[in-house]
């Protein structure tokens, strides 16, 4: 798969605030899948941090959620979707730090 062009990456990082509670981590993952089924989003991956370990990667998370859309148009319809607050309001209870990563293309 070559470069990705004319897209908009979302990309957040959340902190559990019981990050060794496999329950809290389930329930968030759930609430991610839930979440995946607004219909702007062109892909999604839950993650959680790679066994890697050098001086320059951010392993402090707990899971992270990468979206890809097809424009920032569609990246604003799921800000504001139903299914979007419904996530924020059953889950937000289990986090205690979320950081967000918005890209578009470079060039």
């Amino acid at each position: 798969m070559g470069e990705q062009k004319n897209i908009f990456i979302h990309h957040v990082f959340f902190w559990l605030k019981n990050p060794d509670n496999k329950e809290d981590e389930a329930a968030l993952i759930e609430g991610l899948k839930k979440l995946s089924k607004v219909e702007t989003i062109r892909s999604f991956h839950i993650g959680k941090p790679a066994d890697t370990n050098r001086d320059v990667i951010e392993r402090s998370y707990s899971i992270s959620w990468m979206l890809i859309f097809d424009n920032l148009e569609d990246e604003e319809v799921y800000q504001p979707h139903p299914i979007h607050k419904k996530f924020v309001e059953e889950c937000s209870h289990l986090w205690k730090k979320v950081v967000v990563h918005d890209s578009v293309d470079a060039e």
